[in-house]
């Protein structure tokens, strides 16, 4: 069957070379039981393609379901692709088929696969290599015969330099690439899908059909297009319901696309050096870490105050202000330093060794884990007002946790 038909078949419309090529590769792999990965950015129309493979191949009598993968629960991914035995969890009350024990002798997409877990991407692999796979909750080997497309609107390769995505198993599924292009790299074909949308509006609306402009038509070609084939689509939409015009000129236009600065959709968010703890013992390791780098700034500090001018005699008043403090401010309930305190002042003409050894013992505290551990549980339950859940939000921790710490540690409310 000749790339005309095929198109005519599946509604696929455009000329441009690299949709023709996607559909050529997709009509010589479908004889085979090769393993298919198709990649392009959302809204692209990957979903067709499995469609084709399936329909052009010797499995076209066995079933064929399509699966998005971020769609399925993390918890239930497994029982849905695999299946699962009585009593395996919690709510299994009976035994329940997977999609790979359904479909056998079918074909099977699994769209957005680089959004499996990879507890789950080991089972997938194990299914491509040999056919078999352990139902949750069984210690049975059950056999398949599957055909595996799988499509992918992520970075695959970058994923795997994360740590989001096997490697083995990307080249596994990568056996044959079909890459879909962007709506922008079809420029000639835009025009064409307009028309077609702006039809199929008007005969869902009952209305008269949408022409455009020389002018809008350029503009509908040099617009980047970030949601592909489904934003213009959605774009026509809107306009066909809007606009009572039917001839749509380019400032009309231009009120329907929005400006956009991106590459690609969607659009991902991901914090720079974001940093996560997995207990409450990580973050009393690192304020200590963070009070031991205070301690040693100040005890620099004091030292080079100290080699500044100390034991010179024209040091200014606002240095010996600065000296002076660092030794009375230890105890801030207290306004005026008793005799013992006074002590710690050293004359001028005192070496200066001795000051910073003075120093040290008197800034000197505990760091014992309990007593920073307590000290921090007094401190968020006091800034809180003694609500639990509040403090144990600002410590990082469960309020389960927190609780068996006040109690553990006998922490007056």
């Amino acid at each position: 069957m000749e790339v005309q038909q095929i198109k005519q078949r599946f509604g696929i419309i455009g000329n441009s070379y690299g949709l023709n090529r996607a559909i050529d590769i997709a009509m010589q792999v479908a004889p085979t039981d090769l393993t298919v990965l198709i990649s392009g950015e959302s809204g692209t129309g990957k979903e067709t393609f499995p469609k084709i493979i399936h329909q052009f191949s010797s499995r076209k009598h066995g079933q064929y379901i399509a699966l998005n993968c971020g769609a399925i629960p993390e918890g239930t991914i497994d029982s849905e692709l695999f299946g699962h035995e009585k009593g395996a969890f919690t709510g299994a009350h009976e035994s329940r088929k997977g999609y790979f024990e359904v479909v056998n002798n079918g074909t099977i997409f699994l769209d957005e696969v680089a959004e499996l877990p990879l507890s789950t991407q080991v089972r997938l692999l194990r299914v491509l290599e040999s056919g078999e796979f352990i139902k949750v909750g069984s210690s049975k080997v059950t056999k398949t015969n599957v055909r595996v497309v799988a499509a992918t609107n992520v970075n695959v390769v970058k994923a795997i330099e994360e740590g989001k995505f096997r490697e083995d198993l990307f080249y596994r599924l990568n056996t044959v690439p079909i890459i879909m292009p962007a709506l922008r790299e079809r420029t000639e074909d835009i025009h064409l899908l307009f028309r077609k949308f702006a039809k199929d509006s008007a005969e869902k609306f009952r209305m008269p059909s949408l022409s455009l402009s020389q002018e809008a038509v350029d503009l509908l070609t040099n617009y980047r297009w970030p949601g592909n084939i489904r934003q213009l689509k959605n774009i026509t939409e809107q306009i066909s319901i809007l606009e009572e015009k039917r001839n749509i000129d380019a400032i009309t236009l231009k009120k329907y696309l929005p400006i956009f600065e991106g590459s690609k959709l969607p659009a991902l968010y991901k914090k720079e050096e974001e940093q996560t703890f997995r207990s409450e013992r990580e973050i009393l390791y690192k304020v200590l870490f963070d009070m031991k780098k205070d301690m040693g700034d100040l005890k620099q500090l004091v030292h080079d105050l100290m080699d500044q001018g100390v034991d010179k005699d024209d040091i200014s008043e606002d240095n010996a202000r600065i000296m002076k403090s660092l030794y009375n401010k230890t105890d801030t309930s207290v306004a005026e330093p008793d005799s013992d305190e006074k002590s710690l002042i050293i004359p001028r003409e005192q070496d200066a060794s001795a000051q910073i050894q003075d120093t040290e013992e008197f800034v000197e505290e505990s760091l014992s884990l309990v007593d920073k551990e307590i000290e921090l549980i007094k401190k968020a339950l006091e800034k809180h007002g003694g609500k639990r859940r509040h403090a144990a939000e600002d410590l990082g921790i469960s309020e389960r946790t927190l609780y068996r710490k006040i109690k553990e540690y006998n922490i007056d409310l």
